[in-house]
């Protein structure tokens, strides 16, 4: 299933969650502007490396200290696909949750999942040297934040069957909770090194969307995130 839009009309326009998308576009677009050589050395340098940030490996680029790059490695991508799955999530799910939780918070939020994502791939590859990149984590953690304050809400989806392909309107409940589930299986059948993509991460993001969510808005609960 790949959503398309969400019937859930934000309360007023989402400014820190298109300064976000316009943030991640930007460096994207910087990042292809580079020659290969130099697009390694910026990867590397603002990546998040497990073993550079515990001190297992030297730090070879960058001039600032390893844990930034828990911040910075959010607004990298490893090509056009994986920036453009992100930026759609972020678009229809972000302006609500900006909604429930106002703008320096939103940011804060953002942030930390990110942050929290990156930890939890850490927690299981911490010798690895590969750099992690991309704001799936910081996104899963808004998806976890709607599942629990907007599970009603109607989400337009664009869904495959075999050679046929169809449109569905469902509940944010099951289209982020199928979402959810699927990580989980990838995470745990998918042997270290057979696959790029940091699902422990997706769901160590999700899991902090709920919690954070929790934390700063305490009246949020199942279904009443509007004000």
């Amino acid at each position: 299933m790949i959503p398309l839009r969400d019937e859930n009309p934000g309360l007023r326009f989402p400014v820190v969650t298109v300064l976000l998308v316009a943030a991640n576009v930007a460096v994207f677009v910087y990042q292809t502007l580079l020659d290969p050589r130099q697009q390694t050395v910026f990867i590397m340098s603002y990546g998040m490396v497990p073993a550079q940030l515990l001190g297992q490996a030297p730090r070879l680029y960058g001039g600032f200290p390893s844990a930034l790059t828990l911040v910075t490695s959010q607004f990298l991508h490893g090509g056009i696909l994986h920036l453009a799955g992100n930026m759609l999530y972020l678009w229809i799910f972000g302006n609500n949750i900006e909604d429930v939780l106002g703008k320096f918070k939103f940011l804060l939020f953002y942030l930390l999942c990110g942050t929290f994502a990156a930890i939890a791939h850490v927690i299981i590859n911490p010798f690895s040297t590969v750099p992690m990149v991309g704001a799936s984590g910081a996104i899963a953690g808004i998806l976890g934040a709607y599942l629990v304050t907007f599970p009603g809400a109607r989400v337009l989806v664009l869904i495959f069957l075999v050679i046929f392909v169809t449109t569905a309107r469902i509940p944010a409940f099951w289209v982020l909770g199928f979402w959810f589930v699927m990580q989980v299986l990838y995470a745990t059948t998918s042997a270290a090194g057979e696959t790029s993509v940091a699902y422990l991460a997706h769901v160590g993001g999700f899991l902090a969307g709920i919690y954070l969510m929790k934390k700063l808005r305490p009246g949020v609960g199942w279904g009443r995130g509007r004000r």
